[in-house]
């Protein structure tokens, strides 16, 4: 028996999805990197003229990340933003095929002496990043360049054959992958860093409903625990991550002070103040670089609460 026709739909949408993620990571890598750059900023520019709900959804995040903006300000930055978006995808379908010189050369990290020191101290180190710059290739410097293999996590995407695509690729950079649904993931990462592991976290999105509150651009937001509680309960250090782009093909990436497990409260207490921390550095970053922040989703609850009156 057939299905319904939505679910065809969706089975030939998803097909479709997969097929163009496919062709991204077979075909883009063989083009001329000039002729690639300008391809895929003539999509992010195709994009932003359509006026779609990412893009309104963008602009009405950056409109609480600068207050005051103009209606042109808030354009421009959109526009920006799906150019640093688009960029990431570019580099993203390319990075499989880019020599470890090439990684190094790619990235400039600053303080990354927080992340070797805490490495050297054998207690594990957690790094946490929002979703800014690139970090597909801060993930592939860590293994190429520092030789350091870590542990993360990826969102289940649908369809499936699309969250393998995403697993391989990344796998290939030399990092190990756990789904974030299952449950299993929380207790693998403690034991990576219990043994003295690396781990990375993108988190400044909760995907779980059941993240931390934390005052976020003036509103509230909610974050995962994880990267706090994984700290408390492994003595890993916890340090905060942002990259950002400029006119360059260098990608700024600075490490932050680590964010310390406060001596006193419960682990709730000590969680909520973890996380707000992470979220203070989050927000100087991208202060700093919005049209950088990839967030084309919802974040912030009074958007998620009103979701039927929004983009």
């Amino acid at each position: 028996m057939s299905g319904a026709p939505g679910d065809t739909q969706s089975g030939l949408r998803d097909r479709l999805t997969d097929g163009l993620y496919g062709l991204g990571w077979t075909a883009v890598k063989r083009l001329p990197e000039p002729v690639a750059r300008a391809l895929f900023r003539t999509i992010a520019d195709q994009v932003w003229k359509r006026r779609g709900k990412s893009v309104l959804r963008l602009e009405s995040n950056l409109a609480r990340v600068v207050p005051g903006a103009s209606p042109a300000r808030l354009a421009a930055l959109s526009k920006a933003g799906m150019r640093s978006y688009m960029r990431y995808w570019m580099e993203s379908f390319r990075l499989p095929t880019w020599s470890p010189a090439r990684i190094k050369a790619s990235i400039d990290v600053r303080d990354a002496h927080r992340l070797t020191d805490g490495l050297d101290t054998g207690r594990g180190v957690i790094l946490a990043l929002p979703h800014l710059g690139n970090w597909d290739l801060a993930g592939a410097w860590v293994t190429t360049d520092l030789k350091v293999p870590f542990t993360t996590v990826a969102e289940r995407l649908k369809p499936e054959t699309l969250y393998d695509r995403f697993v391989a690729y990344r796998e290939g950079l030399g990092m190990e992958v756990l789904p974030h649904s299952g449950g299993a993931a929380f207790g693998t990462l403690a034991r990576r860093l219990r043994a003295g592991g690396l781990v990375c976290l993108v988190a400044d999105r909760d995907l779980s409903a059941s993240g931390v509150e934390v005052k976020f651009f003036g509103d509230t937001a909610r974050m995962p625990a994880g990267p706090a509680l994984l700290a408390q309960q492994t003595g890993a250090l916890l340090l905060p991550v942002t990259l950002s782009y400029d006119d360059t093909p260098v990608m700024k990436a600075r490490i932050h002070p680590p964010v310390e497990v406060p001596e006193s409260g419960s682990r709730t207490e000590k969680t909520s103040s973890m996380t707000q921390a992470l979220a203070d550095a989050f927000a100087v970053g991208i202060a700093e670089h919005p049209q950088d922040w990839h967030m084309l989703q919802r974040l912030w609850l009074a958007d998620l609460e009103n979701r039927e009156d929004r983009p």
